[in-house]
């Protein structure tokens, strides 16, 4: 199957590339599409996709709270103490109503 030259700058805007004609003249698509078309004959039934070829498991750590229980000492950094004596930051208002 040949593509034309006409085809080929329809595929290229189609995609949002630009190819100058003189590379357009020399640009061998047929052999990718054939490699393609090769590709899509394989069979694989039973061949479960993967995300990754590489098999790499992440490590992993417990769940723990190191640092919790610690409100006030967080709420001491807010230079507003507007809402410290509730237990929360106090921001400006953000939105119109």
């Amino acid at each position: 199957m040949a593509f034309s030259k006409q085809q080929l700058k329809k595929f290229a805007d189609l995609i949002r590339i630009e190819i100058p004609d003189d590379k357009l003249e020399q640009m061998n698509i047929d052999s990718v599409i054939e490699w393609l078309d090769k590709l899509q004959k394989i069979d694989t039934t039973g061949v479960e996709p993967m995300l990754n070829p590489a098999e790499h498991k992440l490590p992993r750590r417990a769940d723990i709270v190191t640092d919790g229980n610690i409100r006030d000492a967080v709420l001491a950094n807010d230079p507003d103490t507007a809402g410290v004596s509730r237990g929360y930051f106090a921001v400006p208002k953000v939105m119109d109503e």
